[in-house]
């Protein structure tokens, strides 16, 4: 199938078209366990209503390639080991695959044995193909009290509550994967120094990327430079120790997070996010139990986004202040200059507190050196200088949400 379902580090209006065309593919039924079934590890539906919405009629039943996420969400409804589905697949032992499933949904063939199907509903967040003949695909497997809150939407309602708080704000990276939306703002007039936090620091790669925002916040650099020059600092220019205020919110129209506004510092040096999951707002995904058939209530809708646009509205103007960043500043700098005297041993420790992989480890280690910031400070700059570079874009997410943990491990 054609449809993308994922990008990396994209500008505002390419994810907005990328949503778009999710967006006009997208179909949401609630189906009987009895109309699922599993044929050659595709997952088929059969006598399912079609659906009516404002694109007229659309046929639900057909095949439908089950995504990574979908095929943990149905070993999780049918409590089978999602790394045993996981093995199936990769062995290509996709009659096992059906066999466990149409097994738990339908019941056992043989009488002898007990056990009848299962008499559920799920919730199935799907993709029609648009071509004859090819498959679509099931995103996720929910539960039939799942609220559904589509990104496109959350995107909307985030971007109407910025307007309304009269914030200048640069939404300077997005990010869509099988599960998760991420887009990350910050104010490029809202700015700070923090030499503490940056003492030594130097960027570990030059990504053209974060060259382009470096030249779009440049004017706002200006100003701070007469005050380090005062204060003896006399940086060189596009190395001073700046960090903007930001926020980052995400979104999983599958079950996987809530709707998540959370503030982030951006440093100014090298394009690195420091996230503080401490202020963060989130918003679950529950909803009033849906009937076969049943349809989503509008205003219902509409009240949730609401609450979400009043909500950034409300954030953005908290965080995006000259007081909120510079109280986080102070903080940081706190413990920022510890001294990293054996850094190996050091983000080895760290590395197995914080559950990080090994690839994960030497990935960090590497960030750390070549920043050449011995430091506590550096242990938080590596993580999240390494985080961009890594192609899965939840999983970075996350490790910038460690980044202050580690830190204060040192």
């Amino acid at each position: 199938m054609s449809l993308a379902t994922c990008v990396r580090h994209a500008e505002l209006g390419d994810l907005v078209g990328l949503l778009n065309a999710q967006q006009a593919a997208k179909v949401d039924v609630v189906a009987p366990a009895a109309a699922l079934r599993a044929s050659d590890g595709l997952l088929q539906l059969s006598g399912v209503e079609p659906v009516l919405d404002e694109r007229g009629f659309t046929v639900v039943d057909g095949v439908y390639r089950l995504t990574a996420a979908a095929d943990s969400h149905l070993g999780s409804k049918l409590r089978i080991p999602v790394g045993y589905l996981k093995w199936l697949r990769e062995q290509s032992r996709t009659d096992l695959y059906d066999a466990n499933i149409n097994g738990l949904l339908h019941g056992p063939d043989d009488p002898r044995l007990a056990g009848g199907g299962d008499e559920r509903s799920f919730l199935l967040r799907l993709f029609t193909s648009g071509q004859a003949g090819e498959p679509g695909i099931v995103r996720a497997v929910l539960s039939d009290r799942y609220g559904i809150i589509d990104n496109l939407d959350v995107l909307t309602a985030v971007l109407d509550g910025i307007r309304a708080a009269d914030a200048d704000v640069t939404v300077r990276s997005c990010d869509l994967t099988e599960s998760s939306m991420h887009c990350k703002v910050f104010s490029p007039k809202i700015s700070a120094l923090a030499p503490g936090f940056l003492a030594n620091y130097r960027t570990p790669f030059a990504n053209p990327e974060l060259e382009a925002e470096r030249r779009r916040a440049a004017g706002q650099l200006d100003r701070w430079r007469p005050i380090a020059a005062r204060e003896g600092q006399g940086y060189t220019p596009g190395a001073e120790p700046v960090v903007f205020a930001g926020f980052r919110f995400s979104n999983s129209e599958i079950g996987h997070h809530a709707v998540t506004l959370k503030p982030e510092l951006l440093v100014r040096i090298c394009g690195n996010g420091l996230t503080l999951p401490m202020f963060a707002y989130t918003k679950r995904h529950v909803g009033d139990r849906l009937e076969i058939g049943g349809s989503w209530s509008q205003d219902t809708y509409r009240k949730r986004l609401a609450v979400i646009t009043a909500e950034t509205r409300d954030k953005v103007a908290e965080w995006l202040s000259p007081e909120f960043l510079a109280a986080r500043v102070t903080e940081l700098e706190r413990h920022a200059a510890t001294p990293v005297a054996h850094p190996e041993r050091t983000i080895e420790v760290v590395s197995k507190r914080l559950g990080f992989s090994e690839d994960e480890r030497a990935g960090i280690l590497s960030h750390f050196i070549a920043g050449g910031q011995l430091t506590a400070a550096g242990i938080a700059n590596a993580v999240t200088s390494y985080s961009q570079t890594i192609p899965d874009a939840d999983r970075a997410d996350g490790l910038d949400d460690l980044a202050l943990e580690a830190m204060a491990l040192v």
